[in-house]
């Protein structure tokens, strides 16, 4: 009975030491069983002032610029062959499908060309000025150190954890999705990933029909130093991105201009953040 007892002291003493919360502007660094094995500073790239307006502008351009042109064929509704009878039969002098007196091609008619269809050669894009596109992606990566920024986003992981959730480099290791499911569930931010993945819904509207029949939320957000093993056996969990520290904007730190998007990210992806300057 005394040596049961003692293991379950033991236990205790791991579990307080797993949450124990750093002092103010550190970071806890877990292993890959979720157990705590130093601290980082936060970089000052962290602690830039909070400006959701700018960070809404800022993806708003992004998502702007990305957009893909589009218009309709040159010769749609225009495929007819037509003929106006003129005036004096008391009908209206449109065109007409031949040897028929169904109207046809004019932008009035059923099937006919678009009056004033959109072109291709418009401009779809917004302009944002370089330093307020740096504040917005800055100001958005403040957001991902706030919990209560995060929490109220409406990410779901263990209280005990210190945003962003800093993790050992040989998390990039990582070879199956197997093994980054057990990682993430024993670090403690798989239950965001059911989220979303319960949060999978069929969208409303014509993009139904265009090949976007489903809209899933938004997971966490995954920071390696470079392309890994980690990226091929966690990208494709529902709801999660990975990207590098160059590849970062305002869009991929608040999806929808919506700021406090929960990050994991690498010892050495942090490293490579913290020498971001304004």
């Amino acid at each position: 009975m005394a040596e049961k007892k003692s293991k379950k002291i033991k236990v205790a003493d791991k579990v307080e030491e797993k949450e124990a919360k750093p002092a103010p502007g550190t970071l806890n660094v877990y292993d890959l069983e979720g157990n705590v094995t130093g601290q980082a500073d936060l970089p000052t790239s962290f602690k830039i002032e909070y400006r959701p307006d700018v960070i809404r502008r800022a993806v708003t351009s992004i998502e702007a610029n990305a957009r893909q042109a589009f218009a309709p064929g040159p010769n749609s509704g225009m495929r007819h062959s037509v003929q106006t009878w003129g005036k004096g039969r008391g009908v209206a002098r449109v065109q007409r499908l031949m040897d028929s007196s169904h109207a046809a091609q004019s932008p009035n008619n059923v099937g006919g060309r678009r009056a004033h269809p959109p072109k291709v050669d418009k401009d779809l894009g917004k302009k944002l000025n370089k330093k307020e596109q740096v504040l917005g992606k800055l100001s958005a990566l403040h957001a991902t150190s706030s919990s209560e920024i995060v929490k109220a986003r409406g990410h779901k992981y263990n209280d005990k954890l210190t945003v962003p959730v800093v993790v050992k480099d040989e998390f990039e290791a990582i070879k199956t999705t197997k093994e980054a499911v057990k990682a993430l569930s024993l670090i403690g931010v798989y239950e965001d990933v059911e989220r979303a993945m319960n949060g999978k819904k069929i969208r409303a509207g014509r993009g139904k029909m265009r090949g976007r029949k489903y809209r899933m939320p938004k997971a966490l957000l995954v920071v390696v130093s470079k392309d890994c093993d980690a990226w091929n056996s966690i990208r494709n969990l529902p709801g999660i991105d990975v990207a590098t520290p160059n590849a970062l904007n305002a869009s991929i730190l608040a999806p929808g201009g919506a700021p406090g998007r929960l990050m994991l990210v690498t010892e050495s992806a942090l490293q490579t953040i913290g020498g971001w300057h304004r």
